[in-house]
This record gives structure tokens, sequence and C-alpha cells, in this order.
């Protein structure tokens, strides 16, 4: 989908910001930050792209991240510029993750590439704790099944404010009225039909968020790196520029996890070079 296609499909929320007494310009600067993002859902539209849950194929000899099996992205189906992120141009992409907070600042989650013709070996759907405990193995079983769909969809920020280095707050530079824009944005995402359970690429979003989810995840990853928890010893950087939103999923798991939105996000330089293990997943849990 092209830029121009892309903001063609915010001509209502153009409309419905201007009517909210939002300066027209401002408004347009708003949607000049429109990103490209692939929404996946199980709706009946778009080509098959990937897949809640299925057989853990991971590459011979790799062992199977501590965290659940969440989905498999067929980078190939992904539809062209449906992100503008630089992803490879095929095998998978694996997701996994822990979708409730654990009470800390460590990693929730991994992604693995399996790049097209790889060997692969499957993996128990337990492998990631063989020692679960009834509860945790409650909410992985809870997990969706089922082949995921892909359209191209617009993204904007739901995120509205920044935080000063004394700890307050003020709206994002450039925009006066980005609490009103980002509430709009809200509601736009419903009556554009713009939502789906996981998304690739895009911008973050979670539940009561006035802050960049990315800001809180960047700050986590740096922190683990510096106790060597994470990192594999390179350099991470503290500039969220620097990082990119990889996939983002809203579990629905009925009453085991509530509230809950999971990223993943990867510095741009290493993503470029292909390493994947060096993502870092946050997530933010409201039982």
């Amino acid at each position: 989908m092209t830029y121009e296609t892309l903001r063609e499909r915010l001509a209502r929320f153009r409309d419905e910001a201007v009517q909210l007494d939002i300066p027209a310009d401002e408004v347009d600067r708003w949607m000049d930050l429109v990103r490209p993002c692939a929404v996946l859902s199980m709706r009946d539209d778009g080509p098959v792209a990937a897949r809640f849950g299925g057989p853990v194929l991971l590459p011979v000899g790799t062992p199977h991240p501590r965290f659940p099996y969440v989905a498999s992205i067929d980078l190939a189906a992904l539809p062209q510029a449906s992100t503008d992120l630089p992803l490879p141009g095929d095998g998978r992409l694996l997701l996994f993750a822990w979708p409730r907070d654990r009470g800390d600042l460590t990693n929730h989650g991994a992604v693995v590439h399996v790049p097209l013709g790889t060997p692969t070996e499957e993996h128990d759907k337990y492998a990631w704790d063989p020692d679960v405990v009834p509860e945790a193995r409650e909410v992985a079983d809870a997990f969706p099944q089922g082949e995921l769909r892909v359209r191209t969809e617009p993204s904007l920020p739901y995120h509205y404010e920044v935080e000063l280095p004394d700890g307050d707050l003020e709206p994002l530079p450039g925009f006066p009225h980005a609490e009103e824009l980002a509430e709009e944005w809200e509601t736009a995402c419903r009556y554009l039909d713009l939502r789906g359970p996981l998304h690739i690429g895009g911008y973050a979003d979670e539940e009561m968020v006035h802050l960049d989810p990315l800001e809180g995840l960047v700050h986590c990853a740096v922190e683990q790196a510096s106790r060597g928890n994470w990192g594999s010893g390179g350099p991470v950087s503290e500039n969220v520029e620097d990082w990119v939103l990889l996939a983002s999923w809203s579990p629905a798991l009925g009453d085991v996890a509530a509230g809950s939105s999971v990223h993943w996000a990867i510095q741009r330089k290493d993503l470029e070079a292909g390493r994947f293990d060096r993502t870092f997943t946050d997530v933010y849990w409201n039982p």
C-alpha cells in the first residue's frame, strides 16, 4: 500500500479531527506520522500469512525459547510495503511470549527466524518449561489457534505525551492537541476497522496508554543489558529512535490473561543484520 493510499484511508479521521477544532495543519502533520502496518486476523479477507499456534518447528539444534509459542509469520506472504521494516524476504518468524507481568523488568519473549529451506525439528508444546505448573499451563493452553489473514492498514501514534528529565509530562513536541488527536485515532480504529490481534510494524498500543510503550520497553532492555541478563554482550542504545516495533499482540485469552498487550521490539541495526536473538519483549498486563 502506497503512502498516498494510507493517507486516503485517513480522510474520515482528518474530517473528524478538524471538527474537534484541532487546526487542520496540525492534523495534517499528525497524519504525516503514518506508518504501514500488517494487520493479521481471522477475518475472511486477505491472503493467509501467519498462524496462531500449530507445531513448534525450530531449526535443528536450536533450543526452545523459555516462553510459550504464539505464532508463525510467513514473511514471503506479507504484501509488499505492508510494513516499513527491513524484514527478511522469506522464511518464517516464530514469536514466543509470556503474556503476564512477572513483576520485574525481565524479557518476556523471543523471536526466531527460520530461513526458507532450513531443516527443522518439532518441539513439545511445553518445552519452554518442562516443569510448568498447572496455572501457567492453563495460560499457555488458552493461546489462540488458527490461520491468520493479512491486510495493510495505516497506523498512527496512540500515545500523546513525553516525559521530561524532571519527570514532568508534556504533549508530543509540535502537537499541542496530541491528546485529542490520539483519542480520535483510537476512535478511528473502530470505525475504520483497523484492529486485529497481531500486528507487524506500526505503532505500539496498550490499555490506558499516554506515553509511548516503546520507551518503557527500551528502558527495560537497557536495564537488563546492564545487568548482563540480556543482549548477548552487544551494545544496547538508550535512544528509542534506534529501535523499531517488530510485532504487537493483543491476547484474547478469556479470564486467564485479561488486559494484556505484548510488544516485540528490536534495534534497527540488529533487524537489518538478522539478529533476532536481540529482540526484547515487554508486556502490559492489567488483570
